[in-house]
């Protein structure tokens, strides 16, 4: 469980401070795959980096499985995040490297011995299919690809938490669909927490089992990713449902297009 408890972040610069979470406060259950929704800027990205300590809040705590981990550093720190992966937009692959290697860089840095490691990584790359393309590098890959070896590299040191940051914003629809379709399947198998960033509708629609919709550095509604679709409250959700009416959903029909 991640328990997000107050949580604000403020940021100081020339023009003064920016206030970019303020208040917030979340639980995720072990299991769920939570969708934060909002538009650019709205604070999602923040939110998300907050809970792996890659930025840390102004104030409030973030809460794993009852722990108090806001103040980690060093090792503590260390230890949480092979526990925690992550996902870009961009991949954020290493470009000298094969696919193989890519997948085995986070078990190096925990002194994995080379055997068991490379094991691992084509354990993963079964999981995500990719299995016959462990010698390409980054470049030979389409975008998806790339997407799944991140994937697999999330998952290398068994994480059970996976944060994606627009994941899928890079990809063409049906490139999304299979993406979708992975992270669902890694969610069911493997029992992995997930929290998706994104500002697309149809993504948090069919992934996602819970959303919170974040306005301007706050939370402004959250639920059951149906309930809050079908019955939208703030202005935000609204505008992001005015935004999509053209987008087709991974089922073939939107959410905005069926009424909500």
């Amino acid at each position: 469980m991640i328990t997000i408890d107050h949580v604000s972040k403020t940021y100081a610069s020339k023009q003064g401070e920016h206030h970019a979470l303020k208040d917030i406060s979340l639980t995720i259950e072990s299991g769920d795959i939570f969708g934060i929704l909002g538009s650019s800027g709205a604070g999602k990205s923040t939110l998300v980096r907050c809970i792996n300590l890659l930025e840390r809040p102004s104030s409030g705590r973030i809460l794993i499985d009852g722990n108090d981990i806001t103040n980690y550093r060093g090792a503590q720190l260390k230890e949480l995040r092979q526990s925690i992966g992550m996902i870009f937009q961009n991949f954020s692959l290493f470009q000298q490297r094969t696919v193989l290697e890519n997948i085995t860089f986070p078990l190096e840095l925990t002194g994995c011995p080379k055997a068991k490691r490379e094991t691992r990584a084509k354990e993963l790359l079964d999981v995500v299919g990719l299995a016959d393309l462990s010698a390409r590098y980054p470049a030979q890959l389409s975008g998806g690809q790339q997407q799944r070896v991140a994937i697999a590299r999330a998952l290398a040191n068994r994480a059970k938490i996976m944060l994606c940051d627009e994941a899928t914003s890079a990809l063409d629809t049906k490139t999304t669909v299979a993406i979708l379709d992975l992270l669902k399947t890694i969610n069911r198998e493997f029992g992995v927490t997930q929290v998706l960033i994104t500002h697309a509708l149809t993504v948090a629609e069919s992934a996602c089992n819970k959303i919170a919709v974040i306005d301007d550095g706050r939370i402004v509604e959250q639920g059951a990713t149906h309930s809050v679709f079908a019955h939208p409250q703030s202005n935000a959700l609204h505008e992001l449902i005015e935004n999509s009416r053209s987008v087709i959903s991974a089922q073939g029909v939107s959410i905005v297009e069926q009424g909500a």
